[in-house]
């Protein structure tokens, strides 16, 4: 199989501006003096945020949250003993219970 590269055209190459395509470019994408003195007051004012109070009830969570280990080594460790002494026990109904929580909750 052979590619006759002789007919690309122009649309499929990267061509390059020339001198007079880029400073029309340039001028198109200035502002003008009235849009720089309007941006420049929109700085001069400062930004305002206000959050929702449902937003900061989470930010007040979330650094609750974030005091708390992210896992329990007193519990791993009783699971882990209890594993390896052949104690620890599954409740098959409990864990079927919540299989079909999060199907529930997955698929409504």
């Amino acid at each position: 199989m052979s590619v006759d590269f002789n007919g690309i055209g122009p649309g499929q190459v990267n061509t390059q501006r020339t001198t007079a395509d880029k400073s029309t470019a340039t001028q198109n994408t200035k502002p003008s003096a009235g849009e720089q003195a309007r941006t420049q007051a929109q700085g001069a004012r400062g930004d305002q945020v206000s959050l929702s109070n449902q937003a900061k009830n989470m930010k007040q969570l979330e650094q609750k949250l974030g005091d708390y280990p992210e896992m329990d080594d007193e519990r791993i460790a009783e699971i882990r003993s209890a594993l390896e002494s052949g104690t620890y026990k599954v409740d098959a109904d409990k864990v079927a219970q919540k299989m079909l929580e999060m199907d529930e909750s997955i698929f409504g």
